[in-house]
């Protein structure tokens, strides 16, 4: 059967997929090119204010690394403000034991959660209600940050003039199942957004993009898009909160930040694929047409060729050539993207399972919405 389809469509599929893979080709090194060029390294280590928001709710294995690698900064004016959202861990007695050792650290007990907000957006809401910096930083409790880390921010939002920087911190892999999941999210800057189309237009927010680990936004700019406020009920806060900012006819920019950030950002395979899965459908805006398109593009244009080219070695189909070509191509393209995160380049030969894994995770997404059996994450239900 598989046969009989490629030779059907050959003459126009074989071609249309060489076009394909080498527009995502050129697109990654476009891309981390981009992202290698306009970031600075930190220079800037006193100026304004930045207040370093973190929600924190039943993390009780991570919340005290990550209060001490901020502490331990060299940038000189900021503070740490930490909200214990209702944690039925010894969160909170993590917290109040640091708070007593360390001035800058201000923790604050989270109220309970309204049934018209998501929890991650109604922390956030509280935190920044209490931030006094001219710059927040949004990042999340099981994050390890250098101690150039806020540095690093307050250089990149000067130099660039830019109001919201974000971007891929590095990622730690203990399992074989996060390895094929969490770099799922390199697609956007391997195969969906191009960023110097973002760099270089004004109000155009579908390029724009942010990752919720390390978000470094003005305080100005973050009362215009009208704070939490705006992305209170989005699973993908971040991706909409950079929207919100660029269609306001602000300045975003998406940069690498592996060097200044880590995080091990899922326990296993489960973990990572409810952390990732809730947010699929949702950035998507929940638009069951346009999930069941790219459906149908990501199985025939991205996770087909690797079956074909054993199909075509098997058969000695005449397409071998064409069908190899564009399997060196993709993995090519992931080889780039995971040396440019600094990770194992041999990572990139799992691409075909990352494809069938964004297939399952893109339909487990869209049947838990469409079917109100929500998600579940950090024991509360989300839909």
């Amino acid at each position: 059967m598989l046969n009989f389809l490629a030779q059907l469509l050959s003459p126009y599929y074989y071609p249309l997929l060489i076009g394909t893979a080498s527009y995502f080709f050129i697109l990654s090194l476009a891309n981390h090119y981009e992202m290698w060029r306009f970031t600075h390294g930190p220079e800037i280590f006193d100026g304004p204010l930045v207040s370093v928001l973190i929600p924190a709710r039943n993390e009780e294995k991570n919340i005290e690394r990550c209060l001490n690698s901020l502490r331990n900064q060299l940038y000189k004016n900021f503070e740490i403000l930490v909200i214990n959202d209702n944690s039925t861990d010894g969160t909170e007695r993590i917290l109040e034991h640091i708070a007593a050792e360390d001035d800058r650290v201000k923790v604050f007990n989270g109220k309970p959660l309204p049934d018209d907000w998501y929890g991650k957006p109604f922390a956030l809401h509280q935190l920044s209600a209490n931030a006094k910096g001219e710059i927040l930083l949004l990042t999340d409790a099981d994050t390890v940050h250098s101690p150039s880390s806020i540095s690093w921010a307050v250089t990149n939002l000067q130099f660039l003039k830019a109001d919201m920087i974000s971007g891929y911190i590095g990622q730690v892999f203990m399992s074989f199942g996060e390895v094929i999941t969490v770099p799922l999210m390199f697609f956007l800057t391997g195969f969906v957004i191009p960023l110097f189309i973002n760099r270089s237009t004004k109000k155009v927010s579908v390029f724009s993009a942010a990752i919720g680990q390390y978000i470094a936004i003005r305080r100005d700019v973050f009362n215009a898009i009208g704070g939490c406020e705006t992305f209170k009920k989005k699973t993908s806060e971040d991706v909409y909160m950079s929207r919100y900012v660029k269609r306001m006819g602000y300045s975003t920019r998406f940069l690498n930040i592996c060097e200044h950030v880590k995080c091990r950002m899922y326990n296993g395979y489960h973990g990572a694929i409810e952390g990732i899965g809730k947010n699929i459908f949702d950035f998507l805006g929940k638009n069951t047409l346009i999930i069941f398109l790219i459906g149908i593009a990501v199985t025939f244009f991205l996770f087909f060729p690797f079956p074909l080219l054993i199909g075509a070695i098997i058969n000695r189909s005449p397409w071998l050539l064409h069908i190899l070509f564009v399997n060196i191509l993709y993995t090519l393209t992931w080889l780039f993207m995971f040396l440019g995160q600094r990770l194992n380049g041999w990572y990139c030969l799992l691409w075909p399972l990352m494809f069938l894994n964004l297939l399952y995770m893109a339909a487990w997404s869209w049947f838990r919405t469409i079917t109100g059996k929500g998600f579940t994450w950090k024991d509360r239900k989300v839909s």
